[in-house]
């Protein structure tokens, strides 16, 4: 048997990648006995080394010696490996060294670990951590204590179990009660909205549907930039909006033509005010005061130019966030603009003939001009 020594047919910068792809290999690919033969160098190796860091330990020791009773007729072909492995070392710089080094202790004190400690490789340290600490119990995703008997192969012993007191019994309704009004949902619900949302996004997913136009990064055509570059929308891009109130909000296009309509019913400050307090949470902190007094001012303080209606609590809750500026001071009140929009304005969006005509001008294949656009706009 001949051991290649790579080492000396690799350059210097090579060898650290490759000793920890070699010692991968070692502990996945190789028989036990290979494992051992490869033990026994490194020890050997340590000891040929006058270094008092790697001086063998008690059980390092106590394992050379039994490696050299079990390696008897090979015991020579291994040192002499071991030799000509502290050659090539010694010709490597410090650095390289110590690196090589480390690495190579690590592996053997993950795969033969000091007596006493949890071998890891050979047992999980989840099981072994249940084993040293029986009262801690698994909890399922929604919260629920699982009291049922684990399948583990590790069984913990069984522990004295104390009586109930009546304040055990108020917790365990408490919980219970909190349990109830927790929103849950059942896997086949999960996951058939999970498949509804694939097959819909499916054609403008391009590892499953191949893009039209092609993706410049890879085919060097530019016609996917001079498209989303251009103001005449795709009708992949205006099918896209009807998904969510979300996709509107994205495009900047749809945003565009979902204000222009906004304008035509009177409500666009609706929208202004969400984007106003989108790109307060993009401000340097110190722009942030100023701007959220602009905002106030505009929107919500009274005899404002673009007042916005809110419920009674958001404008409490934001009046009170205004004596203390920051970037979430609205938050409350963009929440409920949000939600306003989506439940009112967007449904009406879809149906209204802005939206309907332009899906169908896509569909025929013409393009948009401002003219058309305005046409829609009036005819609506």
């Amino acid at each position: 048997m001949s051991i290649v020594c790579f080492n000396e047919l690799l350059p210097s910068q090579c060898v650290p990648q490759l000793f920890h792809i070699f010692l991968t290999f070692i502990a996945n690919c190789l028989s036990v006995f290979l494992f051992f033969f490869f033990l026994a160098i490194y020890l050997c190796k340590r000891t040929m080394q006058n270094k008092a860091r790697l001086e063998l330990a008690d059980y390092e020791a106590e394992n050379l010696a039994r490696l050299q009773r079990a390696f008897a007729r090979k015991w020579e072909f291994i040192f002499m490996q071991a030799e000509a492995q502290v050659k090539i070392d010694r010709k490597k710089d410090k650095t390289e060294r110590k690196i090589l080094d480390s690495q190579e202790r690590a592996f053997w004190d993950v795969h033969r670990p000091v007596p006493g400690c949890v071998n890891t490789t050979e047992m999980d340290i989840r099981k072994c951590r249940r084993m040293k600490n029986p009262q801690m119990v698994k909890k399922s995703v929604y919260g629920v204590t699982d009291e049922s008997q684990s399948h583990s192969p590790v069984h913990t012993p069984a522990q004295p179990i104390r009586k109930t007191t009546k304040e055990d019994v108020r917790k365990q309704i408490t919980f219970l009660n909190i349990q109830l009004d927790r929103h849950c949902m059942k896997m086949s619900k999960v996951a058939e909205s999970l498949m509804s949302y694939t097959e819909q996004f499916l054609e403008y997913d391009p590892f499953v549907t191949v893009p039209e136009p092609s993706n410049p990064w890879i085919s060097d055509d530019t016609t996917f930039w001079d498209l989303d570059s251009s103001k005449d929308p795709s009708q992949q891009r205006v099918k896209r909006w009807s998904f969510s109130f979300n996709e509107v909000l994205m495009d900047s296009m749809g945003r565009d033509l979902f204000l222009k309509f906004l304008e035509s019913e009177f409500s666009s400050e609706n929208l202004r005010f969400w984007l106003a307090v989108q790109d307060l949470k993009q401000r340097p902190l110190q722009a942030v005061p100023d701007r959220v007094l602009e905002i106030w001012q505009e929107f919500l303080a009274p005899g404002a130019p673009s007042s916005i209606n809110l419920d009674s609590h958001s404008f409490e809750k934001t009046s009170q966030n205004v004596k203390d500026p920051g970037r979430y001071t609205f938050e409350d009140a963009q929440e409920h603009i949000y939600k306003l929009m989506k439940s009112d304005s967007y449904t009406r969006f879809l149906r209204s003939n802005v939206y309907q005509d332009l899906l169908l001008l896509k569909k025929k294949g013409k393009s948009l001009t401002s003219k058309r656009l305005t046409g829609l706009m009036q005819s609506s």
